[in-house]
């Protein structure tokens, strides 16, 4: 059991670790610095592998106690075990303050990982809006504008700063 707490608070730790580098993010999306926004998804690449070999170990250590509880290990949760666990409460606390923590990071990095998806989300729709403007300049209908020739001026709507001429 003392096997499995301690990987769970490991992976609290990552998680936090994770935590922070998602709230770093956040105000680097706002800046728009694409390469710090590329460190520290580098760096939540290195916490997400660490996270993998921890879910590895804890999904092993996790068989190990269905085994010697005679459980299923597909069915078996954290929550059932905390409920086994209360003829030996000292344990039972580890694991539910373990569960409690792990809940409480993890509803903290699902807020600010919507955030972030909002953020740039936004910057996309900001991107296009640019996009679709600057095609619009291009494609403009050409204005009734005449040279001294007589002939089209060939300058696009909304292209021209010139005013209305009086002295003509």
């Amino acid at each position: 059991m003392e096997n499995l707490i301690d990987v769970l608070y490991q992976e609290n730790a990552e998680y936090e670790a994770l935590l922070e580098l998602s709230m770093k993010k956040t105000g680097v999306i706002v800046q728009g610095d694409l390469d710090k926004l590329a460190e520290i998804t580098d760096e939540e690449q290195d916490v997400i592998g660490r996270l993998n070999r921890l879910e590895t170990k804890r999904q092993e250590v996790t068989t190990d106690v269905a085994n010697v509880l005679n459980k299923d290990v597909n069915t078996l949760k954290l929550v059932d075990l905390i409920q086994l666990l209360a003829a030996r409460p000292t344990e039972q606390k580890k694991l539910a303050d373990c569960h409690d923590k792990l809940s409480d990071t993890l509803m903290q990095m699902v807020r600010v990982n919507e955030q972030n998806r909002e953020l740039i989300q936004n910057s996309l729709e900001m991107i296009d809006f640019d996009i679709n403007m600057l095609q619009a300049l291009k494609t403009a209908p050409e204005t009734a504008n005449y040279n001294k020739g007589a002939h089209s001026s060939g300058e696009m709507m909304g292209n021209s700063c010139r005013r209305f001429d009086a002295k003509q």
